[in-house]
């Protein structure tokens, strides 16, 4: 019996990856969707128990055909898809259904949770900063009664600090079963999420930039749309791994102890933070934007407001040498002797009477 859990449509984050036709490709084979030079596959095998931890970096994928050995727990983790073959070999060992083989191989993939009968499969999204360009890769996770696989896109050390942990016998790693070490891991790649999240908001780029910055160029509207859809992104990406715990808190998954739940629940708060954390920057992505038209905006009237003085101010200027400019043949002043003079007079006290009337109304 297979049960499927399905979470809201989630697009790749940043970078697009050629679309599977499933219509075409032989359902005995596996196709792999991302790019062509893809980190070469590696393997490193955790064997351990209270008591002890064997460390290994098999070449060959038959080391699968030994996890059946009860006396440990078996973690298994794999960089790179260049070797589809392999990858499938390994899920073939431990009766993994063909259809997970693909959507381990498709980067395309929503995340999802899927329980059969004898294990588990989770796919996720996962992110690492890096300066103001975020890399994004698909982790999935094959959870058994004594082992756990992980199928990392690239080799990006997400798990150092787990390795420590089982290498060093800290905390309570391996007094624990394959089900914890998987809470452990997606707690990894969460906080990885909130360094993204800190990198967006106090980066290169700060989201105060527009109350420091008196020139405010059009530049910064365009930093700010960047941010704006990279917070959208990673919050598309955390709401898959929310429902998954919500799933995990809902239905009784048999191969997740129940003493372990409170772990996942603890997933879940962690997830609320971090989609609170997005709603926060995005609010202040969207007052930063209103504030940059606003001040635009102001500048703008400012640049008006001094065009129509300066006009208003030439208005009956223009009206005075309109009257004398005129070619008719009797025009007293046009004989009078002082008439030059005046007419300058005249218009110096017109300018002179209309700048204390703007600057009684304080218009400038």
């Amino acid at each position: 019996m297979i049960r499927h859990y399905y979470n809201q449509n989630v697009k790749k984050l940043f970078s697009p990856h050629k679309l599977l036709n499933r219509k075409v490709v032989d359902p005995d084979s596996f196709v792999f969707t991302g790019n062509e030079d893809s980190d070469p596959f590696t393997m490193q095998v955790f064997a351990y128990n209270q008591h002890e931890i064997e460390f290994k970096e098999p070449k060959e994928t038959k080391i699968a055909s030994t996890f059946n050995d009860t006396t440990h727990i078996y973690w298994l983790n794999t960089y790179g898809f260049s070797n589809p073959s392999a990858i499938s070999d390994i899920c073939t060992r431990l009766n993994v259904h063909s259809l997970t083989i693909q959507d381990i191989l498709d980067l395309n993939q929503r995340p999802k949770l899927e329980e059969f009968d004898d294990h588990c499969f989770i796919t996720i999204k996962s992110t690492v900063p890096h300066s103001m360009e975020i890399t994004t890769e698909q982790i999935s996770f094959i959870l058994g009664k004594n082992f756990l696989i992980s199928f990392q896109e690239r080799k990006a050390d997400y798990f150092k600090h787990l390795r420590q942990r089982l290498n060093e016998n800290k905390g309570i790693v391996r007094q624990r079963g394959p089900d914890y070490l998987l809470f452990t891991m997606l707690e990894s790649i969460l906080d990885n999420y909130f360094k993204t999240l800190h990198a967006l908001e106090s980066g290169s780029v700060s989201l105060d930039l527009l109350n420091e910055d008196k020139d405010i160029s059009p530049e910064i509207l365009k930093k700010i749309e960047d941010i704006g859809r990279q917070v959208y992104s990673i919050k598309k990406a955390i709401l898959p791994i929310k429902e998954i715990t919500l799933t995990i808190e809902r239905e009784e998954i048999s191969l997740i102890e129940d003493r372990h739940l409170k772990y996942f629940l603890e997933l879940k708060d962690l997830c609320l933070t971090l989609l609170d954390t997005c709603e926060t920057i995005e609010n202040n992505l969207e007052s930063n934007t209103n504030l940059f038209f606003s001040i635009q905006s102001h500048k703008m009237n400012q640049v008006m407001k001094t065009l129509t003085v300066v006009s208003t101010i030439f208005i009956p200027l223009t009206f005075i040498v309109g009257i004398y400019g005129m070619n008719f043949k009797y025009m007293p002043e046009l004989d009078w002797q002082f008439g030059y003079p005046t007419v300058w007079l005249l218009m110096l006290m017109v300018v002179g009477g209309m700048g204390l009337f703007f600057r009684r109304k304080r218009w400038f």
